[in-house]
């Protein structure tokens, strides 16, 4: 029988330069395989706790040296001699191994690193892509992407308070003819900002992050770029925005658009949507509402939860419990789904498993400060998710997710892309 035989941890860089976890797993076969953990700049409350040193003399506080000795010691301990094979029963015993809701004790930047790892050397040992290996037969939807072209929020030092301003690739065939339009567009919409006098630097997601005059006028360059590069909008690339108003939220339920100079509570912050979806090819807000204003939300899936997709990233942080509330409550259509907002992969696959069965879309997230393990890659083909966010066609650690994608189109005779399919209603 293959068991778990050693299991250690590597303290990393991720893509800010700020220390992350490098999980190590090695099986009584020989085989080998690692998973590397990504690490959010906006994050939810209520995500689960990312254990960090708190050293302010190593790596200004940062460091994640706590969380690699219970790699170490009190994980490896408990799941060394174990099948790697039953990912269920793994993530359970991490759960259980650190014994609270948000895993504060072990950190779910450890917990995480090690069920991927496991989830990784499982696929290998039995020669499978791990797609294949979590999903099984029915993993065949190659998801459309939503590319971050103009960063802003706390992504980018720019003036711009929209987090992200994404494209989406809608009227295309197969991801490889998506991803090449998307390209195309983004080295337009680089010649655009260069060419008004804009720099053309690019934001922890590889967007670029000009300082602009409005919250407007990064719609207007990105259909300047779509059209320039030969594409029609809507019909074939869509927009998305990824509005973090979390970050915008002051006392009392106001909203600050620093750049417009204006603040305005939710009914005024849904009409400016309602205004913005009205006059512009957008099929997708993230993060409407801050992840606290549940009667915002109530009001903007009321008046644009039939128009749009309305995804809750703050406000559901993929965790079961909270996703069961705001579908009881009829708030939002769409879950952001990031793993390690929730700590293992078997929680990430319930939590997306509960949202298809209730109609609400899932997105596969990558988080701004990345690395080159390409996971939510295989993860979102797993999980039918349909839907993946993981940067511009710039950065390397956001591209190694989009070459694992076309890596897998080219290996699976039968994937499908249904982007038209996702938004016909709103193209």
């Amino acid at each position: 029988m293959i068991y778990i035989e050693n299991i250690y941890s590597q303290e990393v860089l991720d893509s800010r330069g700020n220390p992350t976890i490098k999980a190590n797993v090695i099986l009584s076969d020989g085989t080998r395989a690692s998973a590397i953990v990504p690490s959010g700049a906006s994050t939810g409350k209520r995500e689960a706790l990312e254990l960090r040193d708190g050293d302010k003399g190593r790596f200004l506080g940062k460091g994640v040296l706590k969380a690699c000795e219970n790699i170490d010691t009190t994980i490896a301990d408990a799941l060394i001699g174990a099948t790697p094979f039953d990912q269920s029963h793994i993530d359970a015993l991490l759960k259980s191994l650190d014994g609270t809701d948000n895993y504060s004790n072990l950190g779910a930047n450890a917990t995480l690193g090690v069920s991927m790892a496991i989830a990784r050397a499982a696929a290998d040992s039995l020669d499978i892509p791990l797609y294949r290996y979590l999903g099984g037969a029915n993993a065949l939807i190659l998801p459309t992407p939503m590319l971050n072209i103009i960063n802003g929020g706390s992504h980018a030092d720019n003036t711009v308070d929209f987090q992200e301003y994404m494209i989406v690739p809608l009227g295309f065939d197969t991801f490889k003819d998506a991803l090449r339009a998307s390209t195309e567009i983004y080295h337009h919409l680089r010649d655009i900002l260069k060419s008004s006098g804009h720099i053309t630097s690019i934001g922890d997601e590889g967007g670029f992050a000009p300082n602009l005059k409005s919250n407007v006028e990064p719609i207007e360059m990105i259909l300047r770029a779509i059209e320039k590069a030969g594409y029609k909008p809507q019909s074939q690339i869509a927009l998305a925005l990824d509005v973090a108003s979390s970050e915008l939220s002051e006392a009392n339920g106001i909203y600050h658009l620093a750049s417009e100079n204006r603040k305005l509570d939710a009914a005024e912050l849904v009409g400016y949507y309602e205004m913005l979806v009205a006059k512009y090819p957008i099929v997708s807000i993230e993060d409407g509402l801050s992840e606290d204003d549940w009667e915002g939300w109530k009001l903007l899936t009321e008046r644009l939860g039939d128009k749009v997709q309305l995804v809750g990233d703050d406000l559901f942080v993929t965790n079961k419990a909270i996703l069961k509330h705001g579908i009881d409550q009829n708030i939002a259509n769409a879950i952001l789904i990031k793993p390690n907002q929730i700590g293992t992969v078997s929680e990430t696959m319930q939590t997306v498993r509960l949202a298809q069965r209730h109609n609400y879309r899932c997105v596969m997230s990558h988080r701004s400060g990345e690395s080159e393990d390409a996971f939510i890659a295989d993860f979102g083909v797993a999980l039918n998710t349909a839907q993946i966010k993981t940067g511009s066609t710039a950065r390397s650690e956001r591209i190694a997710k989009y070459n694992r994608l076309l890596q897998i189109e080219s290996e699976v005779a039968h994937t499908e892309y249904i982007g038209k399919e996702l938004f016909k209603s709103q193209c």
